[in-house]
């Protein structure tokens, strides 16, 4: 997955303001205690942030 893609796809779920915030603040368990950024900034392919993304806040299957 592109970047550009999962942007999209962030900005879809959670709205443009609202994806970066959720990017940069929300430490997540599925990433290792990082980031959505820290994690992407380690070199995580971005689906596999996706899928942490998915599966911690519930994206709905189609939008997966």
């Amino acid at each position: 997955m592109r970047l550009t893609i999962f942007w999209e796809r962030m900005a879809d779920h959670f709205g443009a303001s609202y994806a970066d915030s959720f990017a940069r603040d929300h430490v997540m368990t599925e990433l290792g205690g990082r980031t959505v950024r820290d994690a992407l900034d380690a070199g995580w392919e971005a689906k596999d942030v996706w899928r942490a993304v998915c599966a911690a806040v519930d994206v709905p299957a189609d939008k997966r």
